[in-house]
């Protein structure tokens, strides 16, 4: 976690929380996911009154998207011969719990990264935010990715320890206390909340 005397200044209008991944058929492949969600449904709701963004983000296939998938893609060939996570399922839907309102931005990605096959950034950037709050699943997926994307790309980046989740305990222990803090701040919802109240 990031000391308290290094917190950054949030100011909620530059501000843009990202759920990411949060769907039907990814979250039962962490430990505890309804708690998850509802630690994530309350720091989207602190954010929501303080006047920030929120952006959603499901991976999702069309068929166009399986057969432009490469052989030479190791995570997302074997999904895509199978024809996986269609983006009509249900499955790839944003939880109900947290669903999308008005407003919001909501992008369907086909690679792990949240932006890379999205027009995420620019979206972001059309509405003058500069700092990034990560949530979601995969800690070693979706939000490495997008982090470590993010930060090149010089957003602040925030990652909400008790938000995000993994299927591997021990991976998900040393990306948020050995890796994460390298490139960005590690805090839990209720110090977001603090800072949010605090701008």
């Amino acid at each position: 976690m990031t000391s308290p005397a290094a917190l950054p200044t949030i100011v909620p209008g530059r501000t843009a929380l990202l759920a990411m991944d949060l769907q039907g058929g990814i979250l039962p492949l962490v430990p505890d996911p309804d708690a998850l969600v509802d630690r994530v449904k309350a720091a989207i709701a602190d954010v929501r009154a303080a006047g920030g963004t929120i952006g959603y983000v499901r991976v999702a296939f069309t068929e166009d998207d399986w057969a432009a998938v490469p052989e030479t893609n190791k995570s997302f060939s074997p999904l895509a011969a199978a024809k996986l996570n269609h983006h009509e399922d249900p499955a790839t839907q944003v939880d109900e719990r947290i669903a999308p309102e008005d407003g919001d931005i909501v992008v369907r990605k086909v690679r792990i990264g949240a932006a890379s096959t999205t027009d995420l950034y620019e979206q972001l950037r059309e509405r003058g935010i500069d700092t990034l709050v990560l949530s979601g699943i995969s800690t070693s997926g979706v939000v490495l990715s997008t982090l470590t994307d993010a930060a090149d790309r010089d957003f602040r980046v925030v990652v909400l320890s008790d938000g995000v989740a993994d299927h591997d305990q021990e991976v998900h222990r040393v990306l948020l206390e050995k890796v994460f803090p390298m490139r960005a701040y590690v805090i839990d919802t209720a110090t977001l909340r603090e800072l949010l109240g605090s701008a």
